[in-house]
């Protein structure tokens, strides 16, 4: 696979990874030398910024902490045709990534995601922390419950993207949990994706893990509860609405085993609690009605978003930069008897082949 007809981005996010950037820049280079790697500082206190820009990478700044808030940043700033997101503690093999790159284009696919395999080291020495394997099995049992699927593994940090899904990711977590909603978002409108095994090690010496267990553990069930929610409302309200249902049935049991036909006052309390828990459950289920509506309006636009950028299948090699523009060639328009013909709007510039109805241009830097 030639790469150079593409503009591959790599983003890299880092908060105090002087131990490990450097190394992570020079791999993806040797693996990837078709891509700019972009190194995007969370607010280190560190040298990592100073390591960075000694190996080779764009260093960029996101002052506002959290994984989340500079992914979301990475993706706005940054315009390419293939995007590779990876973290900058140097536990994912970058030799997987021109496999991974390889697939998103090979397959025409929008998103490709790094399943994770540990590399054990001589010692033995996992990985993954017991608290950690275990909320990430957790964890995506849940998704898996919710959604149908996890994509192999939920969490992981190594994904490809094409440049329509970046462009329409609405990006809206700020921390750990980016990843979580990175594939609720793949999962919720169906984008063409795939997944490949990608080995996976410790962190290297001198460098510290920024995960919380609880603290992160617990945000991150509260972005796949909330996504439940907003992607699922008729299920989410729907088994709220059952669960009162069978509780205002158990409010009437009593009543309904009654031999004579006269009611306490118990028993009308009963009977008075159980039509509040019935009409608070026909509340929910109106709700995820109405939800529900709206969920698949705004899957609709969200699905016209996503169809209004490219996806990474072009079909010539781009020796420079290019941009969209409107397929409109100012040399091909016959102009009025009598009138000189106008000039095309660049002499200089070099068109290739379009891409789903859009001309791309090539720009001279």
């Amino acid at each position: 696979m030639v790469f150079e007809k593409y503009r591959i981005a790599a983003i890299v996010p880092c908060l105090n990874e002087e131990a490990a950037v450097a190394k992570v820049v020079r791999d993806l280079q040797q693996h990837l030398p078709d891509a700019l790697v972009y190194v995007y500082d969370n607010g280190s206190t560190d040298r990592t910024v100073e390591r960075a820009l000694a190996a080779g990478a764009v260093v960029c700044h996101e002052p506002l902490k959290g994984k989340g808030n500079v992914v979301r940043r990475a993706f706005a700033d940054i315009d390419a045709d293939i995007y590779l997101l990876v973290d900058g503690d140097d536990t994912y093999d970058a030799a997987a990534a021109p496999a991974l790159v390889e697939q998103l284009v090979r397959d025409k696919l929008d998103h490709v995601l790094g399943v994770r395999t540990e590399l054990r080291v001589a010692d033995g020495a996992s990985a993954y922390r017991p608290a950690h394997a275990f909320g990430n099995r957790v964890l995506n049992r849940i998704v898996c419950a919710s959604f149908g699927d996890t994509m192999g593994d939920m969490l992981s940090g190594y994904r490809v993207f094409s440049r329509r899904f970046v462009k329409s990711f609405p990006a809206l977590s700020r921390g750990f949990e980016i990843e979580t909603e990175l594939t609720v978002h793949t999962l919720a409108l169906r984008i063409p994706s795939g997944s490949m095994r990608v080995g996976f090690r410790d962190r290297p010496v001198g460098s510290a893990s920024k995960l919380h267990t609880l603290r992160d553990g617990w945000r991150i069930l509260r972005v796949i509860l909330g996504l439940a929610r907003h992607e699922r409302p008729m299920a989410f309200f729907g088994s709220l609405a059952a669960l009162l249902v069978v509780a205002a049935a158990w409010l009437m049991a009593p009543v309904a085993i009654l031999e004579e036909a006269a009611l306490s006052s118990e028993t009308l309390r009963s009977l008075a609690s159980a039509g509040i828990v019935l009409a608070v459950a026909a509340c929910l289920l109106g709700t995820g009605l109405v939800l529900e509506g709206v969920r698949r309006n705004r899957h609709e636009l969200s699905r016209l978003g996503y169809l209004g950028h490219s996806s990474a299948v072009i079909t010539e090699p781009l020796s420079v930069a290019w941009s969209h523009t409107p397929a409109l060639d100012a040399a091909e328009v016959e102009a009025p008897e009598g009138d000189a013909p106008e000039p095309a709007r660049s002499v200089t510039a070099a068109t290739v082949p379009s891409q789903r109805g859009v001309e791309l241009t090539a720009n001279p830097l």
